[in-house]
């Protein structure tokens, strides 16, 4: 054991690493746009609108992630639309983990009482002002926990872009074991560097989500309306 020459590959695994949460950012912020559009849909009251949106998310909840990834890139390739790495990566990420965090919104705005709707109706707000202000905030509050772990599922899952060569850290981790034979302390190392990545992001996604249901506003403009609003009061008891 620790017989590989880590500081020769310190460079490649930094560049691996880098790549992993580039595949994880842009994957999840595509994903959950995505995701809040499909969700959107199902919640259309036209047929021709809901009926798509519950096809896409039924065939990319029960079709392999691997199976994504092929089709991206070399599918997708075979027919002439030439994708790079990624591109072929970062698509497959969105597509697949949309499906999922479409239900996850979709239940979350179910969840959102329906006189919230009408209060905000009887104050005279239109049903765009009514969603973004009323239901939007309400629903994200719902959403969280299992967002909060498709996120840390969506970073484990760039490993298996591996399969296309995509510079990530596992691809990186093959090319060391390639060179060194050394296969059982390259891949420890990296399942390390992993749980160093997921576990303190996990933990502090759980931190916000108590912070979020203990009542913290979710904007900087509301906190500082709800820190005025308590200084007010606390003026008012004073006096």
């Amino acid at each position: 054991m620790f017989e590989v020459p880590w500081s020769e590959y310190l460079p490649d695994l930094w560049e691996g690493l880098l790549k992993t949460l580039s595949y994880t950012v842009v994957g999840f912020a595509g994903a959950a746009l995505l995701g809040l559009a499909v969700a959107l849909m199902r919640l259309s009251g036209r047929r021709l609108v809901r009926i798509p949106a519950a096809v896409y998310t039924e065939v990319f909840k029960n079709v392999p992630l691997l199976a994504v990834i092929f089709l991206t890139y070399f599918g997708l390739g075979s027919i002439g639309l030439k994708l790079d790495v990624f591109q072929a990566g970062t698509l497959s990420l969105i597509v697949f983990y949309a499906a999922y965090l479409s239900e996850i919104f979709r239940s979350a705005i179910h969840g959102v009482h329906a006189g919230q709707r009408e209060a905000a109706e009887a104050l005279g707000l239109g049903r765009i002002s009514t969603f973004g202000k009323v239901v939007f905030p309400q629903a994200m509050r719902l959403a969280l926990p299992g967002t909060n772990t498709m996120l840390v599922d969506l970073l484990k899952s760039t490993s298996l872009l591996v399969t296309i060569s995509a510079a990530e850290l596992m691809s990186q981790g093959r090319l060391i074991t390639s060179a060194t034979f050394r296969a059982l302390e390259v891949y420890l190392v990296i399942a390390v560097i992993y749980f160093a990545l997921c576990y303190p992001l996990s933990q502090g996604l759980l931190w916000f989500e108590r912070r979020i249901r203990a009542g913290t506003p979710l904007s900087a403009r509301r906190r500082r309306r709800l820190r005025a609003a308590k200084a007010l009061l606390a003026k008012e008891m004073t006096t």
